[in-house]
């Protein structure tokens, strides 16, 4: 009798693991889905900030014509006046690659006018973008998500716009 009752606790400690790891499972995947949400909000406002600081750089005074940076690091030391300017601290760290090595794009007449990610991930986020940001709805990928400064031809101050 006694050996009847040793299988049976087995049997229900087997079944508790079981449930158990079933249980972490779905928790594992709840933790992935907030960070990956994480990630989306971070790319999110690291390409605004890039794109407004591409923004301030083109309309920054400079003493000649408006002009889009050549590197993202003219962003960083902006040496076209005597005294330096910073448009940005750091180049930001793309968050789905976790370097910052974003893709630039390339501006009419030169420069960078905008960036987007070089991750060819899934993005959760599909619709609901800030407004100026309707271009990344209905994105394959986040490489699709580009932030681009776009100068506003209408007046004399330029909009900062997002691209698709």
């Amino acid at each position: 009798m006694l050996r009847r009752q040793g299988g049976f606790t087995y049997l229900a400690i087997l079944f508790v693991v079981a449930v158990l790891g079933v249980g972490l499972a779905a928790v594992g995947e709840v933790w992935d889905t907030a960070s990956r949400r994480d990630k989306e909000r971070d790319l999110l406002q690291a390409g605004r900030d890039l794109r407004d600081a591409i923004g301030r750089y083109y309309t920054a005074p400079s003493g000649g014509t408006a002009r889009y940076p050549s590197s993202l690091e003219d962003l960083l030391k902006d040496n076209r006046v005597p005294n330096i300017r910073r448009h940005m601290r750091r180049i930001p760290v793309d968050p789905m690659t976790g370097k910052p090595d974003w893709a630039t794009l390339g501006a009419p007449g030169g420069g960078i006018a905008g960036v987007h990610s070089r991750s060819e991930d899934e993005p959760l986020k599909t619709a609901n973008f800030d407004r100026g940001e309707d271009g990344f709805e209905g994105g394959k990928k986040y490489s699709e998500w580009r932030f681009m400064f776009v100068p506003d031809p209408k007046t004399t101050l330029p909009a900062i716009k997002a691209a698709r």
